[in-house]
C-alpha cells in the first residue's frame, strides 16, 4: 500500500481526472515522484467502478482503492445490506473478508466483527478504508480465516464465508469443493466454533450440487439486481436436519419482486393453451428451478412442461415481466411477416428449436420496438409465436 496516494495533491488529480482515458493518461506519466502513473490509473479505474457499486466508498474521501479484481469480486452495497438483514448476534467472523464490504454492512447488526483476510497488503487497506467511513466495531485481522480459528479458540454466533471462486491455478471452478478455503471440507472443523454459517457463492453454481456438498442447510436465497442474479446464500445450522426453503428475491429500483417455497417441493402444475395474459418469470425464480410452484402458488398455467412460461384469462401481480397476448400464430415466416408491419421487435424463445439470432436472420426482425415476440411450444408439443405487448407493474 503506497500511502503517498493518500497525499492531498494526488487525491485531487485522481479526482479530477476521474473521467479521462487511463491509457492517456498513462501515456503522458505522473506529475508525482513518488506514486507512479500505473498506480493513478488503478486508482482512476478502481474508483469508478465504485460509483455506482459502492456510492458510499466512491462519495468518501481519501479512500484507498484496491486492484479492479477486488472490486469486481466484492458484494455491491445493495446486497451486502441483503445479506446482514438475514442474520444479527453478538459476533461474526468473516473468514474470507476482501475488500469488506459484507462486514461493513454486518457492523449494523452485530455488536463486533471479526475480518480475516489472507492478502496482507490488502488488509491493510481494508483497515484504512474502515477508518475513514468511521467504523469502530471491525478488527482486520491479516491472516487466513481457518487459521485465525485455531489460534482465538473463540466461539462466534455466526461464521461468515464467501470462498474464492478461483483455484491455486486461478481457474474459475463450478463446484463448492474446488473454491478456496474446501467448505465441504473444514465444515465440521467450522462447527466447533459456530452454531450458524453463512456461505455466499458464485451464481453459477448448482443448487442442487451444493446442498449434496453441504450438511444442514434450512434455508437458500436467490439474490438478483435488476433481473440479474447476483448470488446465492445458503445458510447453515448445525444438526439442522429438518426441510429447506428457499427464498427469491429480484431487487429492483422502486420495488422488490420476492417469490418462496420450499425446496424440492411436489406441488404440481397446471397446464393451458394461451389465455389473455403471458408471464414469464425472473431471473432469480429460473436459477432457483420453482417452474411448478410458480404455477402452483399462483393460480396460473404453464404452457409446456420445458417452456416456463406461463398463462391466465385475468391479469394478477407476478415476480416478472407481464404481457397480454395479442396474436397467437403458428411459426411461419410469411404468415408472421404478413402480421406484424413494424420492422422491430422484442424476441425471446423459450423451449424452441432456434435461437434468436436464427429468428431474426430468417424474420428480418430488428431489436426493438413496442412488440414482444415468445417462440416456444404449447403442451401439444406445437412450436408458436405468440405476439405480445408489456403490462407494465403498478
Amino acid at each position: 500500500m503506497n500511502r503517498f496516494i493518500l497525499d492531498t495533491e494526488v487525491q485531487l488529480f485522481i479526482n479530477k481526472h476521474l473521467r479521462d482515458d487511463p491509457v492517456k493518461l498513462i501515456l503522458v506519466g505522473s506529475p508525482f515522484s513518488k506514486v507512479s502513473v500505473q498506480e493513478l490509473a488503478k486508482q482512476i479505474i478502481s474508483k469508478r467502478k465504485c460509483e455506482t457499486k459502492l456510492p458510499s466508498w466512491f462519495a468518501t474521501a481519501n479512500i484507498y482503492y484496491p486492484d479492479k479484481l477486488n472490486i469486481e469480486q466484492t458484494s455491491s452495497e445493495i446486497t451486502a445490506n441483503y445479506k446482514a438483514n438475514l442474520i444479527s448476534g453478538e459476533n461474526l467472523l468473516d473468514i474470507t473478508g476482501g475488500l469488506g464490504v459484507d462486514d461493513l454492512a454486518f457492523a449494523d447488526r452485530f455488536t463486533k466483527v471479526f475480518h480475516c483476510e489472507i492478502d496482507k497488503e490488502l488488509s491493510e487497506i481494508v483497515t484504512h478504508n474502515y477508518k475513514k467511513l468511521g467504523i469502530k466495531n471491525i478488527e482486520t485481522i491479516a491472516d487466513n480465516g481457518l487459521n485465525y480459528l485455531r489460534r482465538s479458540k473463540k466461539k462466534f454466533d455466526w461464521i461468515y464465508i464467501d470462498p474464492s471462486r478461483r483455484n491455486q491455478f486461478k481457474w474459475r471452478v463450478f463446484l463448492l469443493k474446488d473454491c478456496l478455503p474446501d467448505i465441504p471440507e473444514n465444515l465440521n472443523y467450522l462447527f466447533e466454533y459456530t452454531d450458524q454459517i453463512l456461505l455466499k457463492v458464485s451464481p453459477i453454481l448448482d443448487i442442487s450440487s451444493t446442498i449434496t456438498e453441504l450438511k444442514f442447510v434450512y434455508e437458500i436465497h436467490v439474490v438478483a439486481v435488476n433481473n440479474e442474479v447476483k448470488e446465492l446464500l445458503f445458510l447453515l445450522k448445525k444438526d439442522y436436519s429438518e426441510q429447506v426453503l428457499i427464498k427469491t428475491i429480484n431487487i429492483k429500483k422502486d420495488t422488490n419482486e420476492v417469490f418462496d417455497s420450499v425446496y424440492y417441493s411436489l406441488s404440481e402444475p397446471t397446464y393451458s393453451l394461451p389465455e389473455s395474459y403471458l408471464y414469464e418469470p425472473n431471473s432469480a425464480i429460473l436459477k432457483a428451478g420453482l417452474f411448478n410452484e410458480v404455477s402452483s402458488q399462483l393460480n396460473i398455467y404453464k404452457l409446456h412442461k420445458n417452456s416456463h412460461l406461463y398463462t391466465s384469462r385475468n391479469l394478477i401481480d407476478f415476480p416478472g415481466r407481464r404481457f397480454r397476448i395479442l396474436q397467437i400464430t403458428p411459426y411461419d415466416k410469411k404468415q408472421l411477416k404478413r402480421l406484424i408491419l413494424s420492422k422491430k421487435a422484442n424476441i425471446t424463445v423459450r423451449n424452441f428449436p432456434e435461437t434468436v439470432a436464427q429468428i431474426r436472420k430468417r424474420t428480418g426482425f430488428k431489436e426493438g420496438g413496442d412488440l414482444y415476440l415468445f417462440f416456444t411450444t404449447d403442451l401439444l408439443n406445437k412450436h408458436l409465436v405468440l405476439v405480445c405487448e408489456k403490462v407494465i407493474q403498478k
